[in-house]
């Protein structure tokens, strides 16, 4: 190997702890947004039962800030969904990356003949793209839905406006 190849085999070798250690972070935040979705899922189905604005974030911010435009409402409803975003893209890219490091290694065990170690470098890489791949489904499947969500409660609040603004000039003599 040449010292570049030498320099880049390296370097990508010290990426392997930290990149482990972001997928189980990630994995983890997935079942944690996913606890949070299906809270969230409970109360606005208790709440359109009751007809109260529970588990309707954007509503219930419209309704202690009547003021808020359409388009801070929208960058409200981004705003709660953007670290279930991130995570939803970043987990499969970081996946690939913790599988392709060890890789390396496992490969030059083959060659050199030390199975175990190869099979212990391919364990590795296997089940960090699993855990990814799992937290990249649940946290891209509730960030959609949440999508949903929010323009449901984007289109009940303009028409709760719109109703607002014709009883005013109704009432008007």
């Amino acid at each position: 190997m040449n010292p570049i190849e030498s320099a880049m085999y390296g370097v990508s070798q010290l990426f392997l702890t930290p990149v482990l250690v972001l997928v189980s972070l990630l994995f983890a935040y997935a079942f944690y947004a996913l606890g949070a979705f299906c809270w969230q899922a409970v109360q606005r189905s208790q709440g359109r039962r009751k007809g109260s604005a529970n588990g309707r974030e954007l509503l219930l911010a419209w309704q202690s800030n009547p003021g808020l435009s359409a388009d801070e409402l929208h960058a409200l409803a981004l705003g709660r969904m953007e670290v279930a975003r991130i995570a939803a893209r970043v987990a499969p890219l970081l996946g690939l990356v913790a599988t392709m490091i060890p890789m390396g290694p496992a490969l030059q065990a083959l060659a050199e003949g030390k199975l175990a170690e190869m099979s212990r470098g391919l364990t590795i890489a296997f089940s960090a793209v699993i855990l990814a791949l799992i937290a990249a489904a649940i946290t891209y499947t509730t960030v959609h839905v949440r999508r949903r969500w929010y323009a449901q409660d984007l289109l009940e609040i303009e028409r709760q406006r719109a109703r607002n603004i014709q009883s005013a000039q109704e009432s008007q003599p």
